[in-house]
C-alpha cells in the first residue's frame, strides 16, 4: 500500500515538475523577450525624446519667427494704411503713379494672403503632429510600464518556480535513493528467502523420506501385529471396521443424482421411440385407416403398446436406488441392495427388446416387399436391420454387466475385488458401443426418411410420424452419449475402493457396514455433546493477529525445535537406559528371591540336621559349605555368562540360572512388558515425527508465503521502474513539443517585431518629412 501511495505521489510530482519546468522555460523566454523589448523601447523613447526636444526647439524658433512675421505684417499693414492715405492725398497729382501703386499693393496683398494661409496650414500640421507625438509617447510609456510590471511578475514567478523545482528535485532524488535502497534490501531478502526455501525444501525432502521410511516400517508392523485377524472364526474380523467416508457418500449421491437425470432422459426417449414406431407400423407400408395391416404387424403393434410396462420400471427402480444412497449410509457394491431391483427391471426390458426384435426385422422386410420400394430404400432397410441387432446385443451386454455388479449385494465374495474394476471398464466400453449403434441407426433412419419423402405415395401423416420418430432417435442418441461420457468420467470413482477394513485388502461386508454406521452415530453424538460444553471460539481479529505472530516467529522456532529435538533424543536414550536397568533390577530381584528361598531351605535342613547326631551335624555343615561354594561358583558363572541381547525391537539382558521354570515365566512377563513399552515408544516416536512433519510443513508454507510476498514486491518495484521510464519518455516528448511550440512562438514574435520595426520606420520617415517640410517653410518665411 505504501509503495502504491509513493508511486502515485511520485507520478504526480513528476507531472507537476514537467508542467512547471515547461512553464519556467516559457517564462524565461518571455522575460528575455520582454527585457529585449523594454530595452528597445527605452532606446526608442530616448530617440523620441531627442526628436521631441528638437521639435520643441524648432517650434520655439517657428513661434519666434511667427511673431516676427506678425510684427512685420502689422508694419506692412500700417505702411499700407499710410500709403492709402497718401494715395488719397495725391490723387490730384496724376493717375499713372496711383495705378502703379495699386498694382504693387495688389501683388503684396496676394503674397501676404498666401503666406497667411501657408502659415495657418503649417500651424495646423504642427499641432496635429504634436498631438500625435504626445499620444504615441503616452502609449509607449504606458506599454513600457506594463512590460516592466510583467517582467517583475515573471521574475518573481521564475524565482519561486526555481526554488520549488530545486526542492522538488531534491525530494525526488531522496525518494529515488530511498527506493533504490529499499529495492536492494528487498532483493537481498528475496535471495535469502530463496536460499532458505531451498534449504527447507531439501530438509523437507529428507524428513519426508525419513518419515516415509518410518511410516512404511510402522505400517508393516501395524499390518502384521495390530489388526484383529482371527483365522478360525472369520466373523470376528468385523472388528476391523473402517472409518465412515462422508466425502465418498456425497460423491456417490451426486453421481447417483446425475445418473438419475440421464436415466430419466433415456426412459423418455425410449418411450417416444417405441410409441412413434407403433404409429408408423399402422401407417406404412399399409395405412390401417384404409386397409387392414398384416397379422405380423398387428402383433408387433400389440407388443409395442406394452412398452411402458417395461420402460417405466427402469426409472422407478433407479429412483429407489438413488433414494437409498444417503449421507448416513455406506455405499459399496456389497451394501447397495436396490441395485439388484434395477438389474432385474433392466433384464425384463432386455427380454422385451429380444421379443420385439424379430417383428422389427419382419416389418422392415415387408417395407422392402412393397411395390414402390426402391433399391436405395431396400439398402437402408437392411442397414437398419443390422443396426437394430447391434442395439439389442449392446443392451444384452449391458444386462450381463449390470447383473454382475448387482451380484455382490446378494452373495458375498461372488465377484472378487480385482474383477470389479474390469467389469466397470467393460461396462463403460459397452455404453460407448451402444451410443455408436444408436447413432448409426439414427443416421440411417434420416437417410431413409429423405428417400421416403421423394416417393409419390407419401402422406402428410407419414411425414409427421417419421419426423417425430427421428426426433426421438436424436434424443435417444444424445442421452446415451451423455450416459457413456458420464460413466467414463466417473470410472475412477467407480473402480476406487471407497471402504476397506483396516489391515486387509478384502471388501466390506454388511456386518462391517452396520458397525461403521453405529460408530458414526456414536461419534456424532459424542461431538454434539462436546459442542455443548466446549469454550467460546477465538475472535477473528485475535486469530489473525495470532496467525501473524505465528508466521513471523518461524525463525525463532527453528532453534527451539532443534533444542526440542535434541531433548527428545536425549530423553529417548535415557528411557532406553532406564528400561535396561529396570530389566536388570527385575532379574536381580528374581535371583535374590531365589537365593533367599535356597538359603531358607538350607537353614531348614541345617536345623533338622542339628537335631540329629554329631556326624550328621558335621555332614550337614559340610553340605552347607559345599552348597554355599556351589552357589558362589554358580553366581560367578552366571555373572560371567550374563549376556546382553540387542535387536531392532530393543535390548534384553539374560542371565542363565539352574531353575529354568521360574525364569521362563518371569522372562515371558518381562518380554511382554518390554514389547508393550517398546510399542508405546514407537507410537510416541511416530507422533513426534508427525508433529515434526506438520511443523516443517507450516514453516515451508510460511517461507513460501514470504517468497511470494517478496516476488510481488519485486514485481511492483519493476512496474514502478517501468512507469518511471514511461514518465521520463513522456516528459521528454513534452519537452520536445514545448520546445517546438516555443520556437514557433519565437518565430511569430520575431515576425511581429519586424512588422513593428517597419511601422516605426514609416513613422520616422513621416516625422522626417514633416520636419523637412516645416524647415522648408521656415526658410521660405525667413527669405520673405
Amino acid at each position: 500500500m505504501a509503495n502504491t501511495d509513493l508511486q502515485t505521489k511520485y507520478s504526480k510530482l513528476a507531472q507537476e515538475y514537467s508542467k512547471l519546468r515547461a512553464q519556467n522555460q516559457v517564462l524565461k523566454k518571455g522575460v528575455v523577450d520582454e527585457q529585449a523589448n523594454s530595452a528597445s523601447l527605452k532606446e526608442q523613447l530616448k530617440q523620441r525624446e531627442q526628436s521631441l526636444r528638437k521639435q520643441e526647439q524648432e517650434m520655439d524658433s517657428l513661434s519666434f519667427r511667427n511673431q516676427q512675421l506678425a510684427k512685420r505684417v502689422e508694419l506692412l499693414q500700417e505702411e499700407l494704411a499710410a500709403s492709402d492715405a497718401r494715395g488719397k492725398k495725391g490723387k490730384s497729382k496724376g493717375d499713372s503713379p496711383s495705378q502703379h501703386g495699386l498694382q504693387t499693393q495688389s501683388v503684396f496683398d496676394e503674397d501676404l494672403q498666401k503666406k497667411i494661409e501657408e502659415n495657418e496650414r503649417l500651424h495646423i500640421q504642427f499641432y496635429e503632429a504634436d498631438q500625435q507625438h504626445r499620444r504615441r509617447e503616452a502609449e509607449l510609456r504606458a506599454r513600457l510600464e506594463e512590460l516592466e510590471r510583467d517582467a517583475d511578475q515573471h521574475q518573481t514567478v521564475v524565482d519561486g518556480l526555481n526554488t520549488k523545482y530545486v526542492e522538488t528535485i531534491e525530494k525526488l532524488q531522496s525518494d529515488k535513493a530511498r527506493l533504490e535502497m529499499k529495492t536492494q534490501t528487498l532483493e537481498r531478502e528475496a535471495k535469502e528467502c530463496r536460499m532458505r526455501t531451498e534449504e527447507c525444501q531439501q530438509q523437507l525432502r529428507r524428513c519426508q523420506s525419513e518419515l516415509n521410511r518410518q511410516v512404511k516400517q510402522s505400517s508393516s508392523v501395524i499390518q502384521e501385529k495390530v489388526p484383529f485377524n482371527d483365522t478360525k472364526f472369520s466373523d470376528y474380523n468385523s472388528l476391523n471396521v473402517p472409518s465412515h467416508n462422508r466425502r465418498h457418500q456425497l460423491k456417490a449421491r451426486d453421481v447417483a443424482s446425475q445418473a438419475l437425470s440421464f436415466i430419466q432422459d433415456l426412459v423418455a426417449a425410449l418411450l417416444n421411440f417405441h410409441s412413434y414406431t407403433e404409429q408408423r407400423v399402422h401407417i406404412y407400408p399399409l395405412d390401417s385407416s384404409l386397409e387392414p395391416i398384416s397379422p405380423l404387424n398387428q402383433k408387433f403393434s400389440h407388443y409395442l403398446l406394452e412398452n411402458a410396462a417395461y420402460v417405466r420400471p427402469l426409472e422407478e427402480s433407479f429412483l429407489q436406488l438413488y433414494q437409498s444412497i444417503t449421507e448416513d449410509t455406506v455405499t459399496v457394491l456389497e451394501t447397495v441392495v436396490k441395485l439388484k431391483n434395477f438389474a432385474e427391471t433392466f433384464s425384463t426390458y432386455t427380454h422385451f427388446l429380444q421379443k420385439i426384435l424379430p417383428y422389427q426385422l419382419k416389418s422392415l422386410e415387408e417395407e422392402c416387399e412393397a411395390p414402390l420400394c426402391t433399391a436405395a430404400l431396400t439398402v437402408k432397410n437392411q442397414e437398419l436391420q443390422s443396426d437394430m441387432k447391434k442395439v439389442t446385443s449392446a443392451f444384452e451386454k449391458l444386462r450381463s454387466y449390470i447383473n454382475l455388479l448387482a451380484l455382490p449385494s446378494v452373495q458375498q465374495d461372488a465377484v472378487p475385488p480385482s474383477s470389479t474394476s474390469a467389469v466397470f471398464t467393460q461396462l463403460a466400453a459397452c455404453l460407448h458401443s451402444l451410443h455408436d449403434a444408436i447413432k448409426e441407426m439414427s443416421k440411417h433412419y434420416n437417410q431413409k426418411a429423405s428417400i421416403e419423402q421423394e416417393l409419390p405415395t407419401v402422406t402428410q401423416k407419414l411425414c409427421t410420424t417419421t419426423e417425430c420418430l427421428l426426433g426421438s432417435l436424436g434424443s435417444l442418441t444424445s442421452s446415451t452419449g451423455k450416459i457413456a461420457t458420464f460413466f467414463s468420467n466417473n470410472l475412477d470413482f467407480f473402480t476406487s475402493p471407497g471402504y476397506s477394513p483396516r489391515g486387509s485388502s478384502v471388501t466390506l461386508n454388511p456386518l462391517q457396514a452396520e458397525s461403521m454406521l453405529a460408530n458414526k452415530k456414536k461419534a456424532a453424538a459424542y461431538i454434539h455433546a462436546i459442542k455443548k460444553t466446549r469454550p467460546q471460539s477465538v475472535p477473528y481479529r485475535e486469530a489473525l493477529s495470532n496467525r501473524r505472530i505465528l508466521t513471523s516467529s518461524t525463525e525463532s522456532r527453528e532453534g527451539l525445535t532443534q533444542q526440542v529435538q535434541q531433548s527428545q533424543e536425549k530423553i529417548a536414550r535415557l528411557e532406553q537406559e532406564k528400561e535396561h536397568w529396570l530389566l536388570e533390577a527385575q532379574l536381580g530381584k528374581v535371583r535374590l528371591e531365589k537365593e533367599n528361598q535356597r538359603i531358607a531351605d538350607l537353614e531348614a535342613q541345617l536345623t533338622a540336621a542339628l537335631g540329629g547326631s554329631p556326624n550328621a551335624q558335621t555332614a550337614a555343615a559340610s553340605t552347607l559349605s559345599q552348597s554355599h561354594e556351589v552357589a558362589d561358583t554358580e553366581q560367578k558363572a552366571t555373572g560371567k555368562e550374563a549376556t546382553l541381547c540387542t535387536s531392532l525391537v530393543g535390548m534384553l539382558c539374560t542371565t542363565p540360572t539352574v531353575e529354568h521354570v521360574g525364569d521362563e515365566e518371569s522372562r515371558e512377563e518381562l518380554i511382554k512388558t518390554h514389547y508393550m513399552t517398546r510399542v508405546g515408544e514407537l507410537t510416541t516416536q511416530l507422533q513426534i515425527s508427525d508433529s515434526k512433519a506438520v511443523h516443517f510443513h507450516s514453516e515451508c508454507r510460511a517461507l513460501a508465503k514470504r517468497l511470494t510476498i517478496a516476488e510481488k514486491s519485486r514485481e511492483t518495484l519493476s512496474e514502478e521502474v517501468k512507469v518511471a521510464n514511461q514518465n521520463i519518455t513522456r516528459l521528454q516528448d513534452e519537452l520536445t513539443t514545448t520546445k517546438r511550440s516555443y520556437e514557433d512562438q519565437l518565430s511569430m514574435m520575431s515576425d511581429h517585431l519586424c512588422s513593428m520595426n517597419e511601422t516605426l520606420s514609416k513613422q520616422r520617415e513621416e516625422i522626417d518629412t514633416l520636419k523637412l517640410g516645416s524647415k522648408g517653410n521656415a526658410k521660405k518665411n525667413k527669405g520673405r
